[in-house]
């Protein structure tokens, strides 16, 4: 049987035959950004205030790109704090998860403009824990 498994922003296809496993070839894995989401208009009645209001991106709180907690856990220590620049593969959080200690780390180069998750709090899959801009 194949098997995809990603490590550190790279593909491994996997072959597992009776007990053995063989790396067959290695890519760089592709990550797609969602397209932010279009601006919606209300519009009033004659006479009266018109409001225009914008739909919230996916991946995007106030003026940065999120970092989302990649599974269930307690974050065990934070590493750095608002307004902290920051490289591309720097130590930002340790998330415990299953008795494991997990590095979050910088997916990219910026300032982190917001730390929404504190030392101790539970988070769930896909949770916020931080804004870098």
């Amino acid at each position: 049987m194949k098997y995809i498994v990603s490590i550190n922003d790279k593909n491994y296809e996997v072959e597992v035959e009776r007990g053995e496993a063989r790396v067959v070839k290695t890519t760089h894995a592709v990550q797609f950004e969602p397209a932010p989401a279009p601006a919606s208009i209300q519009v009033a009645p004659a006479g009266a205030q018109t409001a225009v209001g914008t739909a919230p991106a996916q991946n995007v709180v106030g003026d940065g790109e999120t970092l989302k907690a990649p599974m269930p856990g307690t974050i065990l220590a934070v590493k750095v704090n608002s307004g902290s620049a920051v490289k591309r593969g720097e130590l930002l959080l340790i998330l415990e998860a299953m008795k494991m200690e997990n590095e979050i780390v910088a997916p990219r180069d910026g300032v982190v403009t917001q730390i929404l998750a504190g030392k101790g709090a539970s988070v769930s899959t896909g949770d916020i824990l931080a804004v870098i801009k």
